[in-house]
């Protein structure tokens, strides 16, 4: 079982940026599409990013788009969240996430294998 492990959340204000980053525990990492989701209080889990195995194709929510990058080291077993222009709607819990199957995409819940434990990002007005 991979281990994900989330590291870079905290607090900053409207229109600052964060650099989400996370670790994964195996090397067969890099055969996985890699994604990240959030969760605010009272509201489901949803997509924000995802990029494949070979980090040549990427996609994003529409309330991202333009702001986040999502980018991958497989060198490292990382993949990153760049969040820039961050506005208070983006404040939530924020899951790194591993694909189901190798060499396939994340862009939902059933598309995830592994779940990382999360990291708090609090954006101010």
């Amino acid at each position: 079982q991979v281990q994900l492990v989330e590291s870079g959340g905290g607090l900053v204000q409207a229109g600052g940026s964060l650099r989400l980053s996370c670790a994964a525990s195996s090397r067969t990492s890099v055969r996985y599409a890699m994604g990240w989701f959030r969760q605010a209080p009272g509201k489901e889990r949803e997509f924000v990013a995802a990029i494949d195995w070979s980090g040549d194709t990427t996609n994003y929510s529409d309330s991202v788009k333009g702001r986040f990058t999502i980018s991958r080291d497989n060198a490292k077993n990382t993949v990153a969240l760049q969040m820039n222009s961050l506005k208070p709607e983006d404040t939530a819990v924020y899951y790194c996430a591993r694909g189901r199957a190798s060499f396939g995409m994340v862009r939902d819940g059933p598309t995830v294998g592994s779940w990382g434990q999360g990291t708090q990002v609090t954006v101010s007005s």
